[in-house]
């Protein structure tokens, strides 16, 4: 595009032809005030704060409406353009509330900002109060037409550059307001929940429900990314996949995560629990979406552009082969390190392979995405169990134990010792090696978290004619996901919340436990359980097997020559993976007790990381994956947006999936995974609009104030 030259306030700038006259000066960085201007916005003129004068036009034009020509030469400040543009001003003030320091927008505000630049206040005029109510019935966003001054930006923000149509000019006795058709409610109205209105608004008329400073914006409007510990761009590869485009959808997946399809099936997906659909009426099914985009791409892409760095010749030894330990090896050994891999049992995976159960997540799933990790260069070393980590550390430059927790916690109570009281890593460890669990026909499990729940449908599955599971959290405070919970009880698993184990009885077998129900459970200020029994409820439930799913510790002892911390934890220097040992490093459940599989892989790439950082390199280890294509702001209508219903995955019924390991969920169908990701509200589109500019940000303004 050809440029032209143009003459403001005798100085002479460039500017791109066609472009309009204020756009042009601000970005010569000359400021001229305005209000009703949006740089991605259509312009209407109606604030007349822009005004100027220009050579051979007779009177002051609005800047925004001009375009600029070559030669054109134009005032920004006279003796006839100041008066009009402060009587401007004093008009916009007359109607809008004078409580600055009470407005939640108060020192983001663009029209405070422009007061404060003009020095103008609304003294001369005749104030009015409109009286229209704060709505704050609406999901996300409030309306407080008080502080309206009708400068239209979130009107051709909905209606021109989102193309939704929700908002417009609507009036009320002598006053004229925004607002939706009818003034129905913004779900009833059919918006779209894309915040582009909020974002442009340059007063504390349409804002956020939720207040938040510069730096928690972004985590707080997309939360989805925000609260996954990997950081996954969701926004994106969910755009992805409503494009049908799965091959882009989990190349992007690939950037974060080396094991989509694992983790599109046992995720704990903190993200859906905060994603800001859910405010609307339920939220995006990300994982399900994740674990389709996953199984239905062609990975070629993603390998295709996968980076790996030319040989350090450094050495790294990572001992462990779950989440954490794979993740890292596999991060490391693109980082151009010689990395083997040792894992004490026959396969890869960890806790996915030997700890969650295979109808949650078939073996061949695992052993597919174990095998991405001989594709980077790792050497795998299975059957090989480690205990001498010095000698390791002699051997290699750098040794990460991400060793996890495999053994299982008896609380110590009567009777823990007898025969029939298995413990959780056991019993599912030899479920998954498909050797004598030990189990009998009636089986109680002690625990109300994931791992509890996979023993108790595990033993169903075992053939288990009689199951129970126990734990003192009420109903609502139970630490597994809902989705377990219900599993369990479809399977016939009879659960008890509320209830304390009081002893496992029985003379030299197990024959039942002793239960309490609770009337109340609290933690004191040191964390330490308050129990509250009701008064005569001990009773027995009849069994011959019970299995504590109460805690998992690392397998370790002080003999390993490290430092250990709470619950045989590995202890490591604050804020890094550094054991007590140099060149020994950890991650993962070893050292913060047993959580997810996503937080476990989001250990491992902080330790890879951190390794490499250590070993001469810059720790970078991101990667582009997925073209970086400019996002259509344009998103359109969607008639009943806000009332589309979340799909449901594909799940067997109980009665058919009792008898065997096979994959309880098929995940989302080809006819539902483009509809689900379509309700998402893409709140990443928030930050592909310009951000306001206020009069200090000017080269102009900056000469003014030093004369």
């Amino acid at each position: 595009m050809m440029s032209v030259t143009i003459e403001i306030d005798g100085k002479q700038v460039q500017a791109k032809e066609g472009m309009n006259l204020l756009e042009a000066a601000l970005q010569n960085g000359v400021y001229i005030p305005h209000l009703c201007h949006h740089p991605d916005l259509p312009d209407i003129g109606s604030c007349r704060l822009c005004i100027v004068e220009v050579e051979g036009m007779e009177g002051v034009q609005p800047s925004c409406k001009l375009t600029v020509k070559d030669g054109m030469k134009v005032v920004t400040h006279s003796e006839k353009i100041d008066p009009l543009r402060k009587l401007a001003m004093e008009l916009l003030l007359a109607a809008h509330p004078e409580d600055c320091s009470t407005c939640p927008k108060y020192g983001r505000c663009e029209l405070q900002t422009l007061i404060q630049y003009m020095g103008v206040s609304a003294t001369r005029m005749n104030t009015r109060v409109k009286g229209f109510p704060q709505n704050d019935k609406n999901p996300l966003y409030i309306h407080d037409m008080n502080r309206c001054v009708l400068c239209g930006r979130c009107v051709r923000a909905c209606n021109d550059l989102r193309g939704v149509g929700v908002l417009q000019y609507n009036k009320k006795e002598m006053e004229t307001y925004v607002g939706t058709l009818h003034d129905k409610l913004l779900k009833d109205a059919d918006c779209r929940f894309c915040g582009a209105c909020a974002e442009v608004c340059p007063t504390g008329t349409i804002r956020d429900l939720i207040e938040f400073t510069p730096v928690e914006k972004k985590d707080t409007l997309i939360p989805c990314q925000a609260t996954c510990p990997a950081r996954t761009d969701v926004p994106r590869y969910v755009r992805f996949v409503k494009e049908g485009k799965f091959s882009e959808a989990v190349a992007v997946i690939h950037e974060k995560l080396p094991f989509p399809e694992c983790l599109g099936r046992v995720c704990a997906h903190p993200c859906e629990a905060k994603c800001r659909r859910g405010d609307v009426n339920d939220p995006v099914s990300i994982r399900n979406i994740k674990r389709y985009a996953a199984e239905h791409a062609d990975n070629e892409l993603w390998k295709k552009n996968s980076k790996h760095m030319p040989a350090t010749g450094k050495r790294v030894c990572v001992v462990g082969g779950g989440p954490a330990g794979m993740t890292a090896a596999y991060y490391l050994a693109k980082q151009g390190h010689e990395t083997v891999l040792k894992e004490a049992y026959p396969t890869l995976g960890g806790q996915m392979a030997y700890g969650i159960p295979a109808y949650r997540l078939p073996r061949d799933v695992v052993a597919k995405e174990a095998g991405y990790l001989k594709d980077a260069g790792v050497t795998v070393e299975t059957g090989s169990r480690v205990t001498d980590f010095a000698a390791l550390a002699k051997e290699f430059d750098a040794v990460l134990l991400a060793l996890g927790t495999h053994k299982g916690v008896r609380l110590p109570m009567a009777g823990n010792d007898l025969p029939g009281v298995l413990v959780n890593t056991d019993f599912l460890r030899n479920a998954a090696m498909e050797t004598d669990t030990g189990m009998g026909k009636r089986v109680i499990v002690l625990g109300g978290g994931n791992v509890a729940f996979d023993c108790a449908r595990t033993a169903r599955r075992l053939g288990a004619e009689d199951i129970h599971l126990a734990c003192l959290e009420a109903r609502e405070n139970m630490l597994a996901d809902e989705e377990e919970i219900c599993g369990a009880q479809e399977e016939g698993i009879h659960i008890h919340p509320a209830h304390t184990f009081e002893a496992i009885v029985g003379k030299d077998k197990v024959e039942g436990v002793r239960f309490s129900r609770v009337k109340s459970f609290t933690f004191d200020e040191n964390r330490r359980a308050i129990i509250e029994k009701e008064e005569g409820s001990e009773y027995v439930i009849p069994a011959d097997t019970v299995i504590f799913a109460v805690g998992q510790r690392t397998d370790i002892t002080p003999e390993a020559g490290l430092t250990l911390g709470r619950g045989n934890s590995i202890a490591v220097q604050p804020g890094t993976c550094k054991t007590s040992c140099t060149g020994i490093y950890a991650c993962g459940d070893a050292v913060y007790g047993t959580h997810t599989v996503i937080e476990a892989v989001a250990a491992g790439r902080a330790a890879a990381s951190e390794i490499d950082r250590d070993l001469g390199g810059n720790g970078d280890i991101s990667e582009v994956l997925a073209p970086v294509e400019p996002v259509d702001p344009y998103i359109g209508k969607v008639e009943g947006f806000g009332n589309l219903a979340r799909k449901e995955e594909c799940v067997r019924c109980a009665g058919d999936r009792c008898g065997d390991f096979c994959q309880v969920s098929a995940g989302l169908s080809d006819d539902a995974v483009c509809a689900e990701a379509s309700r998402c509200l893409q709140c990443d589109l928030r930050f592909t609009i310009t951000g306001h500019r206020v009069w200090s940000d000017y080269t102009d303004v900056e000469e003014e104030a030093a004369k």
